[in-house]
């Protein structure tokens, strides 16, 4: 197959993107970078965690030997007690993509956070800006009795975003609680609204699904490599550093697990247990989320070159797709 990249006929001014996404631990890592390689491309993480430095083993960001393979962006550019959102990351990702377009490569986008994904696509709704005090509220709220008694509430005045927002996702329940208090309405309320519908692209998307036991077992092993690999110390580092086990990040997948274990909360059969359970639910919600988008072309991850031809056609045919 013919690579194409800085040869492919500008046919119209929206720019062609290329994403790839599925559940956490199914392979979108190698399978962009072997569209990387093959499409003259290079990869814009769209997860949630590896723009963090100092969190490498928990995130499972790609080795320095997968870098080199690819060129790779928005990975290590916040510090952990650093307020990232799909907002910041919907900015950053399409003028990385816009730049890449103009040199003649091919944006890819890989990552199982949908939500930054969407925002890259099609944009967010424009909501009035948080009161920091009502912000301080929450998060000092949810400091006291748990972010689940906050998540609860807000079952009560959104019960869809409340399904769609995990119990310990702190941040994003204070961010629709505090939407709700700013403007009266629920967030979901707001999305529907705002429809994402803006869109600069013209996207071609590939989901990577496998057979769901074969996924969870996957994901057991990944969990076990990780502590292997010396996730506790990476944590007790973080700690070590200041950074708190409250932070959006360090309430993240393994981190969460591993700071309870620390602070006695949990023992080191049940933090790992937990972990492992954790993830497993994780990934289902992250296949609920893309499985309703219907522009998605599913393939097995050990199959991706088998839809190789369909990206080179949609490369060189620039043909429209409706991202949103």
């Amino acid at each position: 197959m013919d690579t194409v990249g800085a040869s492919r006929p500008d046919i119209s001014s929206k720019p062609p993107v290329l994403v790839i996404c599925g559940p956490t631990g199914i392979g979108k890592t190698a399978a962009a970078i072997a569209a990387a390689e093959t499409f003259g491309g290079e990869v814009i993480s769209a997860d949630s965690m590896q723009v963090y430095r100092f969190m490498d083993i928990g995130t499972a960001k790609p080795t320095a030997e997968e870098r080199a393979r690819a060129p790779h962006h928005l990975i290590d550019v916040v510090d952990p007690d650093d307020d990232f959102d799909a907002a910041r990351f919907s900015q950053a990702a399409r003028e990385i993509a816009l730049a890449m377009d103009r040199r003649g490569a091919v944006p890819i986008v890989a990552g199982g956070t949908g939500l930054y994904i969407k925002a890259m696509l099609c944009g967010l709704f424009r909501a009035k800006p948080p009161d920091p005090l009502t912000r301080q509220r929450f998060r000092q709220e949810a400091a006291e009795v748990g972010s689940e008694v906050l998540h609860r509430r807000l079952a009560v005045i959104d019960a869809q975003a409340a399904g769609r927002i995990h119990p310990h996702d702190t941040f994003r329940i204070i961010r629709a609680l505090e939407t709700a208090t700013a403007t009266g309405e629920p967030i979901t309320d707001h999305h529907r609204r705002h429809g994402f519908r803006e869109s600069p692209f013209r996207v071609l998307k590939i989901g990577l699904d496998m057979d769901r036991q074969a996924l969870y077992d996957r994901i057991d092993r990944r969990v076990d490599a990780m502590i292997d690999a010396g996730l506790l110390d990476e944590v007790r580092g973080l700690l070590s550093r200041g950074y708190g086990g409250d932070l959006k990040s360090m309430q993240s997948l393994g981190y969460r697990h591993m700071v309870a274990f620390t602070s006695g909360r949990l023992s080191w059969e049940e933090a790992v247990r937990t972990m492992k359970r954790d993830t497993r639910r994780f990934a289902k919600r992250q296949l609920t989320w893309f499985r309703a988008d219907k522009e998605i072309v599913w393939s097995a991850p050990e199959n991706i070159r088998a839809v190789f031809p369909k990206i080179e056609a949609f490369l060189r045919n620039n043909g429209y797709t409706n991202p949103c």
